[in-house]
């Protein structure tokens, strides 16, 4: 391995990513004193070693290690004047921006607002009125909250919350709106044709499934009932209302099936999947999980167009420790980076293995539906223990109720795109789209409801740390074994 630069490289960004992973979890004074411990071996390695190749190579292993350590102990908020966690517990009247998306639910409004003068960012709690949007400014006086640790979870929500860079919570405010249209002139103009996108929804489809579609094709959940939300935790469906790596992986490879089967070469539908995609980033307003899931979707489309297969694992590698490096807090706090990656692994490893072992002849009436339930069956195995020790919950159903919906879910962001393009240029051409489109939604949301309310279709169950790491080392072991056997029964 040390005599190979790619898998030297993808070794140093594994090792990066293991330093942020452990030194994540110590406190500030451990983290001190293991980065001082970790340095001094680094230098007796320079000293005794440096003339040995492979101890060379340990050496750097060392250092890349240490550098994730830095990195996250870099990303720490310092308890000076000048950060606005530095008031916690205490009344503080500030001035300041708007600095995200307003997050509106059923009931209540969540604002990120940046303090003018002050690093961090504040998390203001609200009731649904009076509404403030992206780029108001304003004047602010309550007291502020260090975010709250849920004794009876292993969640850190703290930590959770930095990754947004915030230090503080707020609630009960007193707020006075001091200007507005604030934001950029890009953002501004997105979030305007966002708003007008929901409106045509809105006007198109009925509850839940305006709603629905909302989320299908842009992530959002804020108008969907809560009774809904919970059956498609229940039955482990989840990832088709969330801009996830697997949900992206899925919409790019059957658009591109699509657009090659409508006459495109595949060089000209991949790069027209690519377009669509960072037109959809856009779209969606830049948020970090948009990003990390196109990301993650397109390094998988990447490695299929070059031929490179094999080398999609390692393209992976290299994505997540460039994230980790702008943003070490997601590694350990942001589960749908998480179980993007895992997934999106899962497509990448698992899938061919599952692919030798089921589908024997992809001739077959029922070879699509094989491989429909495989990339399903793959993305289940690569996430569940995680899931697991996240959130405690197993759903029975969710191989089968992913089987029944997901084979949908791009013919649904297909005609549901379409029906609001045309109700903007004719809206009764848009009308009949929709309507057409209403009878996939609904078939979907009655399987959801229908499975989802069921006793038996989830239990509670949580996996032990110790627990998810000797289930992800047996599926490793498994693949590596599998791939040898595979090499040792190949014809020579």
């Amino acid at each position: 391995m040390a005599n190979s630069k790619s898998k030297t490289f993808i070794v140093f960004c594994f090792c990066f990513i293991s330093g942020v992973a452990v030194f994540s979890i110590l406190e500030n004074g451990q983290l001190t004193s293991c980065l001082y411990y970790s340095l001094l071996i680094c230098v007796f390695f320079l000293a005794v070693c440096w003339n040995k190749h492979e101890k060379r190579f340990v050496f750097f292993c060392l250092i890349f290690f240490i550098f994730g350590g830095l990195r996250f102990n870099l990303a720490l908020p310092t308890d000076t004047a000048d950060n606005i966690g530095y008031f916690n517990n205490s009344r503080k009247e500030f001035t300041g921006v708007v600095s995200a998306e307003p997050d509106v639910r059923m009931s209540a409004a969540q604002y990120f607002v940046s303090p003018q003068n002050l690093q961090g960012e504040v998390l203001l709690k609200t009731a649904l009125y009076p509404r403030y949007d992206y780029g108001d400014k304003l004047k602010i006086n309550c007291v502020l909250k260090k975010p709250a640790i849920f004794l009876d979870s292993t969640f850190d929500y703290e930590k959770y919350l930095l990754r947004y860079g915030v230090q503080s919570t707020c609630s009960n405010a007193q707020i006075n709106k001091i200007s507005s249209g604030n934001a950029g002139m890009a953002m501004g103009l997105i979030l305007r044709l966002k708003a007008k996108v929901q409106e045509m929804i809105s006007s198109l489809w009925p509850e839940p499934k305006a709603s629905f579609l909302a989320g299908l094709l842009y992530g959002s959940k804020s108008g969907l009932p809560e009774d809904l939300s919970d059956n498609f935790n229940r039955t482990g469906v989840t990832h088709i209302i969330a801009v996830s790596g697997f949900n992206i992986t899925i919409i790019v490879t059957a658009l591109m099936f699509i657009l090659i089967r409508i006459g495109l070469y595949r060089q000209q539908a991949f790069w027209a999947v690519v377009f669509s995609t960072v037109v959809f980033v856009f779209f969606t307003g830049v948020s970090a999980s948009v990003v990390r899931a196109a990301i993650m979707g397109l390094a998988v489309l990447a490695g299929q167009y070059i031929g490179r297969g094999a080398r999609i694992g390692r393209l992976l590698v290299f994505t997540a420790a460039v994230m980790v490096l702008l943003n070490p807090y997601i590694l350990w706090w942001d589960a749908g980076f998480q179980l993007s990656f895992l997934s999106t692994l899962g497509l990448v490893y698992i899938s061919p293995l599952l692919n030798n072992i089921f589908l024997k002849d992809e001739s077959t009436a029922f070879a699509s539906f094989t491989e429909s339930f495989i990339t399903t069956l793959s993305a289940i195995i690569a996430t569940m223990p995680l899931i697991l020790y996240q959130f405690g919950r197993l759903s029975i159903v969710a191989p089968l109720v992913n089987i029944l919906i997901l084979w949908l879910v791009p013919w649904l962001m297909l005609t549901g795109f379409l029906s609001v393009l045309f109700g903007f240029i004719f809206f009764p051409l848009g009308q009949i789209l929709a309507w057409i489109t209403g009878f996939g939604l609904s078939y979907v949301i009655m399987v959801v409801n229908w499975f989802g309310g069921k006793k038996w279709a989830a239990a509670d169950f949580r996996l032990p740390l110790w627990g998810m790491i000797i289930i992800y080392g047996a599926i490793i072991f498994f693949i590596i074994k599998y791939k040898k056997f595979r090499k040792l029964c190949a014809p020579k």
